[in-house]
């Protein structure tokens, strides 16, 4: 049988493609992966979920830090985790064990954590369940219905939807997919954009993950295995868009304290009179302050997140996940499986949150269009505000069943629009992008890849109509005023970033916004704003007005809003000033970095960032219009499956494959992206480098020495000297055949957890290193792994080598596994009788352990005698010397 190497290879964006001889494998390779390429990132949204992000990043993280410790988001992920079926549990803690020892080195590379002073810790096996909770609880918008409450507050009860319009949202995200017969090949093409904040790292990973049962390429969430959203198998292809669901509600509880000191308690006034609830205080530390305490309730609805005891308020979320124990991870490992839609769909069953639209096509013809995921059964009032804990009216009664799915006729379009999923929610994106889509797929049937970027590019701006209508009927113009309106009026629609008149738009859809926001109407909506920091992006007028701003043009709720006056004075403002310019002049890319860090390392060329669309555009990328032409959000990634030839698929991200400033692929994606291109799909392993682990240095007195990856075939003939001489009787290798011998290290190769590397002076072969990640060998069932710590055996070839020849080896040796590698502890257990090697290490610096018995792959048992050196230790060790 031949056996699969596990190595990472990349394309010429620096793409990661991982093959490994198994899934449990592979996976550890993606865990190693992600913390080698985004070991910032994916450690941010490990702390972020634990609620321990404050520590390094100090007050301004404090906020989330108390939200996700009150939501109980860590307790969740564990209960998640647990109820998760042994498979997919196992498949999460191998990629986890490859992020724990992959990290460190990661560490290393990424300056975030130099610039934080955050030190690593070892991954839980639910880390990544949790991170997915992190990144998705607040995509259901639960926030909004707080904003509804602060309205009707102010202005009554019939303006709750006032600003629940469908107007300028800031979700979005595009897919389509198109059937064989609107295609030039005859097969389907699935394509799309998922629009998120445009964050450095960005949000997605473009990926391949390959084995003998599957091969996919895609987009990855670092920090969670497989890939959940977008993938193409090459029988199937899939993507998601946010459904737009609605299946989290918020209780406004009351509550009382009882008893006092060790017996003190809380009581939740429910359905069914007052009830205990559970209660506890955990302290939140604060790079650069004091620790915050904080009271962590939860009631039968769910934890409290706003308020408590004697307070003004008490708001208890409740979630599907909290309620269920269930995330449907399942759904990860079936998705790499699939090779037909069917499998897709039953892959899809067990999802749990957040709740998306699915579309896939595989190459037989097979198309699906559907729903997946929960939503509660309850009240209408709870889609819309906080309601009451104690009415029974309020509580959940099952789940919508069955979730809504059509058939695919031609084209299928998903853009958050209410569509296929309007029975789930009660918020969903303005029509404009969906209609756009539709609308160009109908004008031909013979599509191809190739021209998907013409749909992803598209920037006409379809709610344009209301504000250019309200313009031609404006009397008693200003001749400036006069000449700007006709040049709107003639515009094109087109939000192009080389366009003045684009701008000229812009810069009075946000005059007009800032008036609306301003009027004594909705001004109001300015005071008695209660809130945590948190939510307080949700409680903003002007925010609201700018979503909402053709609902509240058209609105009777507001008779002394005179909308007419108010485009007016808008038109007129912007006529009086000089000229615009470009809207690419205003209009520019921002990523988000939690330190505010740049796009461009210091002495990189940099370029403009200037961008075209706008967020109604199907090139959605939005702005604050009252505020801001600055983009925070777009296309995280653009991607064009294939069904024909997925070797001819396409896919770009907004910065690159690196997370690490500096790096040569950290944003080398982002002109194509800026410019709405894709870049092509690699998929011919021989056109693909393989990482090169060979390490060089060059030592005064002694030599250059250089760290080769073993090739068992090639060097079988040395190595199998080697371990069969007298003077490597230790290794227990003596007695192997030829054979043996490359069956051994042909295993080894396979292993994502083990490498074999020949070590050279001078370009002469003169010993063997093995290293291994004890939480992958029987070594790490005797001793306390670290998360990084990494184990060697080291075989010196024959030969005449002179005094202090083994001591100048093990410094390189030394600094290519701990320095080189990052790792931060090296392990070494050889034999206990092997008095030459146990002298060595203390010789060499290593702090010595226990002896102890490691069991062998033969049944036998090993007495060896445990050593460790950290990184701190050998610097200072090789600095003395």
């Amino acid at each position: 049988m031949t056996r699969v190497n596990a190595k990472v290879f990349r394309d010429a964006w620096g793409v990661p493609h991982l093959r490994a001889g198994d899934p449990l494998a592979l996976a550890y390779l993606q865990g190693r992966n992600a913390a080698a390429d985004r070991a910032w990132q994916i450690e941010l949204e490990r702390r972020r979920f634990l609620g321990t992000s404050a520590a390094f990043l100090g007050p301004e993280a404090l906020g989330w830090d108390v939200f996700a410790r009150q939501a109980r988001l860590d307790d969740t992920a564990q209960r998640c985790y647990q109820n998760l079926d042994d498979n997919t549990r196992e498949w999460i803690s191998a990629y986890v064990a490859g992020v724990n020892h992959g990290l460190p080195g990661g560490a290393q590379r990424a300056p975030e954590f130099a610039a934080t002073g955050l030190t690593l810790q070892e991954w839980e096996p639910w880390a990544p369940v949790g991170i997915w909770l992190a990144v998705h609880v607040l995509f259901a918008g639960f926030p909004t219905k707080l904003w509804r409450e602060h309205v009707a507050h102010h202005l009554g009860d019939a303006a709750i939807d006032l600003f629940n319009s469908e107007g300028p949202r800031t979700a979005g995200s595009n897919g389509w997919l198109i059937s064989g017969d609107r295609t030039a090949t005859g097969t389907p093409i699935v394509a799309g954009d998922p629009h998120r904040y445009i964050e450095s790292p960005g949000v997605y990973q473009q990926l391949r993950l390959a084995c003998p049962e599957y091969d996919v390429v895609g987009l990855a969430v670092p920090g969670i295995p497989g890939m959940a959203h977008f993938g193409h198998t090459g029988g199937v292809a899939w993507a998601i868009t946010n459904a737009m669901a609605d299946y989290q509600d918020l209780f406004n509880e009351q509550l009382r304290r009882t008893g006092s000191g060790s017996e003190s308690g809380v009581e939740a006034l429910g359905p069914d009179g007052w009830q205990r609830a559970t209660r506890h205080t955990e302290m939140v530390e604060v790079a650069g302050a004091e620790p915050a305490e904080i009271e962590v309730i939860e009631t039968d609805r769910g934890p409290v997140i706003i308020g408590g005891p004697g307070q003004s308020q008490a708001i208890s979320l409740r979630y599907p996940p909290r309620v269920t124990g269930r995330i449907g991870f399942e759904t990860l490992p079936a998705l790499l499986k699939a090779t037909t839609v069917a499998d897709v769909d039953a892959a899809f069953d067990p999802w749990m949150e957040p709740v998306n639209v699915v579309m896939a096509a595989d190459t037989s013809g097979g198309l699906l269009h559907r729903t997946a995921g929960v939503v509660p059964r309850r009240h209408p009032d709870n889609w819309l505000r906080v309601v009451p804990a104690w009415e029974a009216d309020h509580q959940w009664q099952g789940w919508h069943d069955p979730m809504p799915r059509a058939e695919v006729d031609g084209v299928a379009v998903m853009a958050n629009a209410r569509e296929l999923a309007e029975p789930l929610g009660v918020d969903f994106a303005a029509p404009f992008r969906s209609r756009r889509i539709r609308q160009l797929l109908d004008e031909r049937s013979d599509w191809t890849v190739a021209e998907m970027p013409s749909i992803h590019s598209d920037t006409w701006l379809g709610s344009a109509e209301l504000i250019l209508d309200l313009l031609a009927g404006l009397e008693e113009l200003s001749p400036e005023a006069t000449a700007l309106r006709e040049q709107l009026l003639a515009w094109d629609r087109r939000m192009d970033a080389a366009s003045n008149v684009a701008c000229s738009y812009a810069a009075v859809r946000k005059a007009l916004i800032r008036r609306l926001a301003e009027h004594p109407g909705l001004a109001v909506l300015d005071e008695d704003v209660d809130s945590s920091e948190l939510f307080l992006p949700w409680l903003d007028t002007l925010t609201h007005t700018s979503f909402a701003l053709e609902n509240l043009l058209t609105t009777d709720l507001l008779p002394d809003l005179n909308v007419t006056w108010l485009v007016k004075e808008a038109l007129e403002e912007v006529a009086s000033r000089k000229p615009r310019g470009p809207w690419g002049d205003t209009h520019h890319l921002a990523p988000l970095h939690a330190l505010g860090g740049p796009v461009f390392a210091a002495g990189e060329e940099n370029f403009e960032l200037t961008l075209s669309g706008d967020h109604h555009c199907v090139m959605s990328t939005s702005s604050l219009p009252g505020l801001t032409d600055v983009c925070i959000r777009a296309s995280a990634a653009r991607f064009a499956w294939d069904l024909g030839d997925r070797s001819a698929s396409q896919w770009i991200v907004p910065l690159g494959a690196s997370g690490v400033l500096g790096d040569p692929h950290h944003h080398d994606q982002l002109p194509l992206w800026l410019r709405g291109e894709l870049a092509s799909i690699e998929i011919d392993w021989d056109k693909l480098t393989a990482e090169d682990d060979t390490f060089e240095q060059v030592v005064g007195g002694f030599g250059t020495v250089r760290v080769v990856p073993v090739e068992p075939q090639r060097d079988l003939d040395l190595i199998q000297g080697w371990v069969s001489a007298e003077r490597a009787r230790f290794w227990g290798m003596a007695d192997q055949s030829r054979d043996e011998v490359l069956g051994i290290y042909e295993f080894l190769d396979s292993l994502p957890t083990h490498h074999v590397y020949l070590v050279h002076l001078d370009d002469h072969p003169v010993a063997l290193l093995q290293t291994y990640d004890p939480q992958a060998d029987p070594v790490g069932e005797v001793y306390d792994v670290r998360a990084g710590d990494i184990g060697s055996h080291l075989l010196i070839a024959p030969g005449d080598w002179r005094r202090g020849f083994t001591e100048d080896l093990l410094g390189v040796l030394g600094s290519f596994l701990l320095n080189h590698l990052g790792h931060p502890r090296l392990v070494a257990e050889p034999d206990a009788r092997n008095d030459k090697a146990v002298a060595r290490l203390k010789r060499t610096g290593f702090t010595l352990g226990p002896q102890v018995a490691i069991a062998q792959h033969d049944g036998s048992t090993k007495q060896a005698q445990l050593g460790f050196m950290t990184r701190e230790v050998f610097n200072r060790f090789m600095a003395r010397e």
